[in-house]
């Protein structure tokens, strides 16, 4: 994904309720998080079991329900929505996107599928059983990852915001502002998941020093604060899918991590990339000495 980020930045950050309904998309009800008083702790992981990904994929948006995965995949003239068998792959669903849109996050609420565009400005909702269109919404700005809590939709735009949107309407309730303990708004928010009460998100291309310099770390997010109460340290998890230095013009460049998903039922965590050849059951280990 090229970056066009926001110059607009929020000065005030809103507190978010996010009261969580399970409708078998995301996870259960949140437990108030508490925020580390000292430095934030990294986890690391463990693969748990290796899952085949479609290389072709251009993984913006993730989520499981019903053993199957739905997948929002990018770029003009590859974009769609998908959904594919957990276990081998295969896509038995799709639906795509006219050639001029780049597809970017996805979440479901109530039967429905939302589905952002990168620069449309343009989400898409969809039936969630046949893939029928069945409505489509306006906003302001880029669309990036996308979550919901069961009830409210989260969205990125590549900024430090996180954008609390009303389902009915897709207009903005309130926002979350994203800091590190350093104080410094964490920019580049990309692919969001609900976890057990707390936002998940893919950061673009972590994996650059100038960025972050903490390789392929996702960020656990209190919804309520804003504050990153966690990391999670993927480095490593998929080196033959990614690009092997920080030059722009390697093939791999843009393979970024970029897929959070979680099976609320079976407490598992899913994570893949763009264009990888794989999918990843991770388990969460540590937290670990930085």
């Amino acid at each position: 994904m090229r970056l066009l980020l926001l110059t607009l930045f929020c000065s005030l950050a809103v507190g978010c309720s996010a009261n969580a309904v399970n409708n078998g998309t995301n996870a259960g009800s949140p437990t108030p998080i508490k925020t580390p008083s000292g430095p934030v702790p990294v986890y690391g992981f463990e693969i748990v079991k290796t899952y085949p990904h479609d290389p072709n994929a251009f993984t913006e948006g993730l989520y499981f329900k019903d053993g199957f995965l739905y997948e929002s995949t990018g770029q003009e003239g590859r974009s769609s929505l998908r959904k594919v068998e957990l276990e081998t792959g295969k896509v038995v669903q799709k639906w795509d996107l006219p050639r001029e849109d780049f597809g970017e996050g996805i979440a479901e609420v109530n039967g429905k599928i939302y589905q952002l565009t990168y620069q449309q400005g343009l989400c898409r909702q969809f039936d969630a059983n046949d893939f029928k269109l069945l409505k489509e919404f306006n906003y302001p700005g880029e669309g990036w990852g996308m979550t919901t809590d069961g009830t409210l939709l989260y969205m990125t735009d590549g900024t430090h915001v996180i954008r609390v949107m009303d389902p009915e309407t897709f207009k903005s309730k309130r926002m979350i502002v994203v800091k590190r303990d350093d104080g410094e708004p964490q920019m580049r928010l990309n692919e969001l998941e609900w976890v057990k009460g707390e936002l998940w998100a893919n950061i673009w291309h972590s994996e650059e020093k100038s960025v972050l310099g903490k390789p392929n770390y996702i960020a656990r997010i209190d919804p309520n604060s804003g504050a990153i109460v966690g990391w999670i340290d993927l480095a490593g998890i998929s080196p033959n899918d990614q690009a092997k230095s920080d030059n722009p013009n390697d093939s791999k460049a843009e393979n970024t991590l970029n897929g959070i998903a979680y099976d609320a039922a079976g407490d598992r965590i899913f994570v893949t990339g763009k264009d990888w050849k794989n999918l990843y059951e991770i388990r969460i280990t540590g937290p670990k000495t930085k």
